[in-house]
């Protein structure tokens, strides 16, 4: 009887198979109604469905076998409804989602356009996401007058275009696909701009800030800040995306959790005003400015609804399990936007913070000989664990230096995080305070992209890599073998 009364408690293994089977709905509709699956038409999503299901219910199963059987029951029943519920809504999305892909327009336009996200230099030409009629495209200005323009341009704003519109190709319609554009517009000419809406003013005001601030530093130094601070990378070199990307350090310029770690901290003081309704009021309105300012990109929403949802949980006395919060947001995620699953972005994202949450802890005891450096250095193999597969898969190497320059320069990198920002915004404010203001970050800066050169510079070759490989995990195991001694030898002189 006592049993009955046993709340339903679902574990961060539970919570992961949940997550597991709305991934796996969301591939397999995504083959299925996009193509180039093995079974082809609704029979791909069934089996699809039908293998997450299995999965749910397996799982359900065995991680509930030592309740009471009235529990036990209870809990397979909840388990089994919520899987369903997610498998059958992440099937429909995804079906909806990927047939508004194949909905391609063609023929010339004339027309006001909508600009989704900001310009980008590519190549010798710009590109840039708008909408039309309800559709993305990614438009194309070639030419020097055309991409001088487009300098101008910012998320929101309304631009009068006249081009051609195609098909993509399959491969580019494949790697283009999280971010719903449907078609290519060769743009002919651009006329005239007008400003988006007020959030979007309110933003891009924020971000031009930071620009000007950031001239205080000298080229290319001005481009990572801008990064650091808010994953603004599209005026980077070649050379230094090369080696942030060589020394395993891009991931600092893609915002994630610890910009929206930093900036909470940084309104740590006036949020800590608040009573507890209105603190997590104004800690979900400060998540969303910082989500919008940095463009919705898939890591910093990752970072943000997990951010969200940690408030949420404090606010109503629940568990904070990292990793239970993690599969949570990746579920609402994905189910939201089926056509994330592909977006590398958000793999790498929430592959690194599973290392971190999952794999770091783990480690940190193997580490006693490293001292007061083992937490560091577990949390750095920890996230570099999390994104092996997607780096692998992805870039096709794993950068062996990584792990070094990680101690190094992610340090200095969260301090110029943490500054950056209201530095930044002060300098802009008062133009007299710029050189004195923007000289830490200039320093911190210089200092993060110091140890991407050097780490790119010791970065070994291919087959230097696998005799690396072997001597790291060599020592790895030598070296948590002498922490275990030692943590033996002390408790033996305890005794």
């Amino acid at each position: 009887m006592a049993g009955q009364h046993e709340p339903v408690v679902v574990t961060d293994g539970q919570t992961a198979a949940l997550c597991a089977a709305v991934l796996v709905t969301a591939v397999a509709t995504g083959r299925s109604v996009g193509g180039g699956g093995a079974i082809d038409g609704t029979w791909g999503t069934v089996v699809g469905a039908v293998i997450a299901a299995t999965g749910v219910g397996l799982v359900s199963w065995f991680t509930t076998a030592r309740l009471t059987p009235p529990a036990r029951r209870r809990t397979s029943t909840v388990l089994v409804a919520v899987g369903l519920a997610l498998i059958g809504l992440t099937a429909v999305r995804a079906t909806v989602e990927h047939g508004a892909l194949r909905e391609a327009p063609a023929g010339s336009i004339t027309a006001w356009v909508t600009l989704v996200d900001d310009p980008q230099p590519f190549g010798g030409a710009t590109r840039v996401i708008v909408r039309h009629e309800g559709r993305r495209v990614e438009a194309w200005l070639r030419g020097r007058a055309a991409r001088l323009r487009a300098e101008g341009w910012n998320a929101g704003d309304r631009v009068q275009m006249s081009g051609t519109l195609s098909r993509l190709d399959p491969d580019r319609a494949r790697r283009v696909a999280w971010q719903h554009v449907v078609g290519e517009l060769d743009v002919d000419w651009a006329g005239d701009r007008v400003d988006g809406s007020s959030a979007h003013r309110a933003s891009n005001r924020v971000r031009a800030a930071i620009a000007t601030a950031a001239t205080e530093l000298p080229s290319p130094d001005d481009t990572l800040l801008r990064g650091l601070v808010i994953g603004d990378d599209r005026e980077q070199p070649p050379d230094m995306l090369r080696r942030f990307r060589v020394s395993g350090l891009s991931h600092l310029t893609a915002v994630s959790g610890q910009n929206v770690a930093y900036v909470l901290a940084a309104a740590g003081p006036l949020i800590a005003s608040f009573g507890s309704i209105r603190r997590w009021v104004v800690t979900v309105l400060l998540i969303g400015w910082f989500v919008m300012i940095t463009r919705f990109e898939p890591s910093i929403m990752r970072a943000g609804v997990m951010a969200i949802a940690s408030a949420s949980a404090t606010l109503t006395g629940r568990e904070r399990s990292p990793l239970r919060l993690l599969w949570m947001t990746v579920i609402v995620l994905i189910v939201v936007d089926p056509l994330l699953v592909s977006s590398v972005g958000l793999w790498l994202s929430a592959g690194a913070t599973a290392g971190v949450a999952g794999i770091g802890p783990r480690l940190e005891p193997r580490l006693g000989a490293l001292g007061r450096f083992a937490p560091a250095v577990a949390v750095t193999l920890g996230a570099q664990v999390g994104v092996v597969l997607p780096s692998l898969v992805v870039f096709g190497r794993l950068p062996l230096s990584s792990v070094p320059a990680n101690l190094l320069a992610v340090p200095v990198a969260g301090l110029v995080m943490l500054y950056g920002l209201p530095a930044a915004l002060l300098a802009a404010t008062v133009p007299p305070t710029a050189p004195v203001v923007m000289f830490p970050a200039r320093v911190g800066v210089r200092w993060v992209d110091t140890v991407a050169r050097l780490a790119e510079t010791v970065e070994p070759s291919s087959a230097q890599r696998a005799i690396a490989a072997q001597v790291a995990i060599a020592l790895g195991w030598i070296a948590g073998g002498w922490g275990r001694r030692r943590r033996r030898a002390r408790r033996l002189l305890d005794t």
